[in-house]
Parts: C-alpha cells; structure tokens; sequence
C-alpha cells in the first residue's frame, strides 16, 4: 500500500503478474535462498529463488556450449551465476581490482573479469558451491551486489574521466548518494550471504515498496558535453549543470528504455524526456520520488510494459511530472541550456585541470583475459601492482587508468603497450563498436554478439575503406536478443539478434546518442547485411554533407524515418 493517494484511473487494470506474487511471498527478498544452497541435487536455484538471486545481483547462467553434450550424458545444465557488481561511477581501487583478479581466475569458470555497459564488472560462470564465499570475499573489500539485478534502482552511472576534475568528483559523489539511497531496506543479502544475525524487528522498504519496482530501473548521471553515458537508455537520468567550474543542479529526465519484444508492437524503445531542473538539496528527494511514482503507477499487470517509459506514455509526462513535484513539495524549475556533442570514450591520455593524467584503454567487448598475444588481464594487474590513482570502468565496456601523476605516466604506458592494453593499429571503427555478452552463458541469447563483433568490425572496416572513409566511423553495436543491453537502439547501426546467424538491422541514430533508430532489414544474414552496408557507406561518401555522420545521412537521404520518441514513431 502506498503512503500516498493513488489515482486509480493511471493503475493498470488485471491479475497482478506472477513475479508480484514471488516478491510478497519472498520475506523480503530471502525466500528459501539459505536452504537451496545446501541443495547438492542440482547446481542452480529452484522454484522462485531463480528469480530471488537477481535481487542479490545473480542472474542464474550455463554454458549453452555444451547444453546439448550434458543433456546427452543425461547431466543437468552446468548450472552456474553470473554475478553483477554495485560500483556507482565505476570506480575501483588498484587493490580491489588486483583482488577481483585473483578471485576470477582462482574460482570462476572462464577466468574473465567483464566490464559491462552498467559500469561495473561481472564474474562469469561462478559454480554453487563459491557462491557465497565470492559474497564474502567481495565484502572484505568493499565491494557487494546489491539491487544490480532485479526489480530496484540498479547500479548508477556517472560520466567517466572529464578534464574538469574537480567536476567530476562533485557528480560521483551524487551518483553514490542516489544509489545508496534507493537501495532496498531488506537486510536479506546481510543474512543470507555475510551470515549477519537476524534481527526480530518490522521490515519495510519506504522507497521500493514491500513488494518492490514493477520492473528493473536504471539511474545516471551524467556531464555535458558528453554522454558517455546513453542517457536515453535509462529511466532516470540527472544532467549537470554547472557555473564557474561548481555543480548548481540538474536537468532531470526520464523514461528511457531500449528493450522490446519482437512481434509485440505494445513494446518499444524510447528516448527520455525532460522534466525540468532541480537545486542539489532536492536531488534524493526528486530521485526518490520519481521512484515513488513509478512504483506506484507502473504496469504490475504486464510485465513487458511495466518499465518507467510506459507508465509515462500510458499516463503522461505532465501528469507524472505533476506526481513527482506534489511528493517532493517543490516544482520543477525550466530545463537549464545543455547539449550533447560526444558520446564514445576518449581513448589515449587526458589531463585533468588538476595536472593529473588518465589513460583510457580500449578493452573490446570488456572482456578482460589473457588472449593469445595480448595478455590483457595480465597487463592489467601489473598495472594495478604500481598506479596510485583509481581504475574508472566506462559505460561503454573501457576501462580507465585515472589520477595517474606526471612522473609516473611513461611507466604507466610502457606497461600498457607491452602488454597489448594500448594498440595504435585499433581504428575509430573498432573503438566505437560494442556488443553484449549474447552465447554462450546468456540465456535469453537468440544470435551472437561478444563473439562475433570483432569478424564483423574487421569486415565494416573493409567496407569503409573500399568506399574511401576508412578515417571515419558508424557507431555499430550488436545484441543478442532485443533486450537492449549491449544499447543497439542508440547505435548508428544496430544489429539485434532474431537466430542463430540472423539479425534485425536498424539504421539512423545519431554520433551523439539521442536518437532512436528506426528498423531497416528483418531477420536477414551477413551477406545481406554487408552487402546493404556497402551500398548505403558508398552513398554516404559521395553524398552526404560537409561533415554529415552516417546516421543523419541516412535520416536526411530517405533511407529511413526519424524516430522522434514513442511507439508512434518507432512502428509506423
């Protein structure tokens, strides 16, 4: 029950969705969690505690690899987590990240540390039985994963490594305080896996609600020019706005969300949208209540249409803006001047205005292992041995070497190129592709994407250069499935998994992440693809306008509709 009047006109009408049930049934996020990990039967979670481990940032995972060979063996799948840590701004230590290091390769199945588009790093393939010790290791240094999965405000994002430093610190310290605060009240993951004593005491999550969002939710901060951050793919997103150097506010906007269901035209990505700015005292208070509003009038019935995004369209941005400024007790101020002119990280060294340097490394697909000639994870940690700094994962799988000071940089770089962390021969093509985990481990995967970007980054670059632009660049990124997380729907190019082999292609975003793109090929191969591309990037270097990016050329030429910021737009 909420604490405040709900009108009942913007209440979706129905059963309430099973995933309701699960989480009033759950005590809190426990459920039989405790027990099922003495469950030596099987190496997964039974019953709701599948979906109870998201929560407590697992998503329950195995190698579709070898699925069919097990199966044969008449063997279960190998069962395994994937775990998401909290890390708001992406911030780690050299000693945290040189203990991550040592876990992944000593009880992980594949080894690999994977910085993801959340800003954060994943362990992959983690067995049962080093499930809760990897809690408690994590733990010991500082480190948890908490509401990185699941219907909670997930890990928050902050812009990566501006020149304007003191700037920076400024909105990373937002991006925790915001995170701290909407996490869930519950202390479910303090029991269950710090073997913390329960306390006798009434429960209640003020914030989240006792049975929590209606579906997952995603919070960004964010520094103009550059939106490293894909505001438009988040439902909450805090736009400094500075004066002389000093963070004053934000610019907030929302309802942004990039998932769809193929096939379900009630289903669409959808950029955010304003509602107006807000002083620093308002800022937990604002960030509360958009979640507050959200909880309380978002689709509980249909879960694919229970994202921020939807309850907006279904409601109105008005009406929800209004929501929010009667909870909080104050309006919105008029949206401060802004704007985007950058997105993809910039790779080699910056200074700061602090005179410390920061070093950007291009990790394609943060996929942090030792690879046959470029042992990166190897580089990494020899790294991490020397840097007095911190490392600053980027939402756009990079991985930042941050504060290092002037005297120290030679020896940061000679390390970095020794061991295949800083290549001169990536182009901007490579630099500005990204994908999603997709196969073997997703399990919601319908095509590849990690492992199939770099072919297809090699072939794109060959087509760039047959048609004379091999200096220029498309944003291209691939997924797996169409739920949105390798960020295709912002992409100059987007490709989204329909099969084995077989993709939709959606043309017509923009260089600096503000527009959607619109669908251009369905369920098509490689060959049509590229040949498509190939005609398309032939017409583009010898039509477009001074300075004119591939998107807009597209946009701009007919190939493709603007997509302005609904479903209106998006199917028609």
């Amino acid at each position: 029950m909420s604490q405040y009047p709900v009108n009942p006109e913007f209440v979706a009408p129905g059963k309430l969705s099973d995933n309701e049930r699960l989480k009033a049934e759950s005590d809190h996020l426990r459920g039989t969690i405790t027990s099922d990990l003495q469950n030596e039967i099987t190496g997964g979670f039974t019953g709701d505690n599948f979906m109870l481990i998201r929560f407590h940032g697992m998503y329950q995972q195995d190698d579709r690899d070898i699925r069919a060979e097990r199966a044969a063996q008449k063997l279960e799948p190998l069962h395994n987590v994937m775990l998401r840590a909290r890390m708001p701004g992406g911030i780690i230590t050299p000693t945290q990240w040189l203990a991550i290091d040592k876990f992944a390769a000593e009880h992980t199945l594949y080894g690999s540390i994977r910085l993801t588009t959340r800003q954060t790093f994943q362990f992959h393939g983690v067995l049962k039985p080093n499930i809760k010790p990897m809690h408690q290791f994590l733990n010991s240094i500082g480190i948890d994963s908490i509401a990185t999965a699941g219907d909670v405000n997930r890990n928050v994002l902050c812009t990566s490594n501006p020149v304007e430093s003191e700037l920076h610190q400024q909105a990373y310290q937002w991006a925790i305080k915001i995170s701290e605060h909407l996490l869930p009240k519950t202390r479910a993951y303090a029991e269950i896996w710090l073997d913390e004593e329960k306390i006798e005491t009434t429960e209640t999550e003020p914030v989240l609600g006792d049975t929590y969002l209606p579906r997952k939710f995603k919070t960004t901060v964010v520094i103009p020019p550059h939106n490293d951050v894909d505001v438009h793919a988040n439902d909450l997103n805090f736009v400094a706005i500075a004066e002389h150097g000093q963070l004053i506010g934000f610019n907030v906007l929302v309802g942004g969300g990039l998932a769809m269901t193929f096939g379900d035209t009630s289903t669409y990505p959808r950029r955010a949208e304003e509602l107006g700015f807000i002083s620093l005292e308002h800022v937990l208070k604002v960030a509360e209540h958009v979640v507050t509003v959200q909880r309380d009038y978002g689709d509980r019935v249909n879960r694919k249409n229970a994202k921020t995004k939807y309850t907006i369209d279904r409601i109105g941005v008005d009406n929800f803006r209004s929501e929010v400024e009667k909870r909080v007790g104050v309006a919105f101020e008029p949206v401060r001047p802004y704007a985007f002119t950058s997105r993809g990280d910039r790779f080699g060294w910056v200074e700061g205005i602090d005179g410390k340097h920061h070093l950007t490394l291009f990790i394609e697909n943060g996929r942090v292992l030792d690879f046959p000639g470029k042992p990166l994870k190897t580089g990494l940690a020899e790294i991490a041995k020397i840097h007095q700094g911190d490392l600053r994962m980027t939402a756009n799988q990079n991985l930042i070497i941050a504060g290092v000071p002037l005297e120290q940089k030679a020896q940061i770089e000679q390390l970095a190129r020794q061991y295949g962390l800083l290549d001169d021969s990536h182009s901007e093509q490579r630099k500005n592709s990204m994908a999603c985990v997709s196969f073997p481990t997703c399990p919601l995967a319908m095509a590849e994407a990690e492992r199939y970007l770099p072919e297809l980054v090699t072939k794109v670059e060959g087509l760039l250069s047959k048609n004379g632009v091999a200096d220029d660049h498309i944003v291209l990124r691939v997924t797996g499935c169409p739920n949105g997380c390798g960020r295709a729907m912002l992409a100059e190019v987007g490709l989204v998994g329909r099969a084995p082999g077989k993709y939709n292609v959606y043309l017509g975003g923009n260089k600096v992440g503000t527009r959607i793109p619109k669908l251009f090929l369905d369920n098509v191969a490689e060959a049509e693809i590229l040949a498509q591309l190939d005609q398309l990037i032939g017409r583009w270097a010898t039509e477009r306008q001074a300075g004119e990016d591939f998107g807009d050329f597209v946009i701009r030429s007919g190939v493709v509709a603007e997509v302005k910021v609904s479903k209106t737009d998006f199917h028609a």
